[in-house]
C-alpha cells in the first residue's frame, strides 16, 4: 500500500510541476514584444490647439478610442495630445471636472471617453460622437492658427 501511496503522490506532483512549467511559459510568450505607443502625450507647437483625451484605464469605450487618438496624434504632429486617465488618477479626474464646469457642462453629461480640443466650447463624449467629430474639430483649431 505504501508503494501505491509514494507512487500517487509522486504523480501528483509531476502533475503539479508540469502545470506550473505550462503556465510559466504560456505567460513569458504572452509578453507583448513592441511597447504601446498609449497613451500620446504631444506637446502643441506655438498657437495650435491641444486635444484632452479623459479615459478610464478599464473603460471599453475609451478603448475603442485609443487607436484613433494615436492616429490622429501621428497624421498632427502639431497639434497637442494629452492622454488623461481620471479613475485611477484624482488630479486628471480634477482636471476634467475644471474643464467641464468652465464650459458649463452638466454633470449629467460627464463621463468618458471625453475629448475638449482647446479652444472649442463644446466637448466630445462617447465613442460615437469622438470619432465622428474630433478631427473636425481638430481642423478647426488648425484654422484660427494661420
Amino acid at each position: 500500500m505504501d508503494k501505491i501511496l509514494k507512487i500517487a503522490v509522486a504523480a501528483v506532483i509531476l502533475v503539479v510541476i508540469g502545470c506550473a512549467a505550462v503556465l510559466l511559459t504560456t505567460h513569458t510568450t504572452a509578453a507583448p514584444t513592441t511597447p504601446s505607443a498609449f497613451p500620446v502625450q504631444q506637446a502643441a507647437a506655438p498657437g495650435n490647439p491641444t486635444v484632452y483625451f479623459f479615459y478610464g484605464q478599464e473603460c471599453p469605450h475609451c478603448a475603442n478610442i485609443e487607436p484613433l487618438i494615436t492616429k490622429l496624434a501621428q497624421a498632427y504632429p502639431d497639434v497637442g495630445f494629452q492622454s488623461l486617465e481620471t479613475w485611477h488618477n484624482a488630479t486628471n479626474a480634477d482636471l476634467m471636472t475644471q474643464m467641464d464646469d468652465q464650459l458649463n457642462i452638466s454633470k449629467d453629461e460627464w463621463g468618458v471617453p471625453e475629448v475638449i480640443v482647446s479652444g472649442n466650447d463644446t466637448p466630445l463624449i462617447g465613442d460615437r460622437a469622438i470619432p465622428a467629430q474630433l478631427e473636425s474639430a481638430i481642423l478647426a483649431g488648425l484654422k484660427k492658427n494661420p
